[in-house]
């Protein structure tokens, strides 16, 4: 996690009665916070490969929930959810060197939320890519 911190410092000085000279000073610190999510290797097949079907998804993920991440395509990322949800990030256009370096980040916004039309997915050499929508992944049984 890459934390970048930016303070101001206003200093006032006063002097008491006695003739004492106090300092006082504020600090305000202002934080921009970008989170990094780790994208696991996709795993080696299972006996049984198991089959996702998509579903209608929400247009908004809570980003305290995201537990981890496989880059499946060059255009989607599927994210693992605390709670073994699962979702699918659909990219509105390819994402180059999405899946080079195994990871991306979200930069958080005010609202603690990553969501579709709005928030970009950005690659770790610097490049962006805009999340079309979500889907919610069920088993195909």
């Amino acid at each position: 996690m890459t934390l970048l911190a930016y303070a101001l410092l206003a200093a006032a000085t006063s002097i008491s009665p006695e003739g004492d000279a106090t300092e006082f000073a504020q600090l305000t610190i202002q934080q921009r916070i970008v989170i990094r999510i780790p994208a696991r290797p996709v795993p080696a097949a299972p006996a049984r490969p198991l089959r996702w079907k998509e579903k209608h998804g929400p247009k908004c993920l809570p980003l305290a929930m995201l537990a981890g991440a496989v880059i499946t395509g060059p255009q989607q990322v599927d994210l693992f959810m605390r709670g073994g949800a699962r979702m699918r990030a659909v990219l509105d256009d390819e994402c180059p060197a999405i899946d080079f370096y195994e990871g991306f980040y979200l930069t958080p916004t005010r609202d603690g939320r990553v969501c579709a039309d709005r928030d970009m997915i950005h690659t770790r050499i610097g490049g962006q890519c805009a999340i079309e929508r979500f889907r919610t992944l069920v088993p195909d049984r």
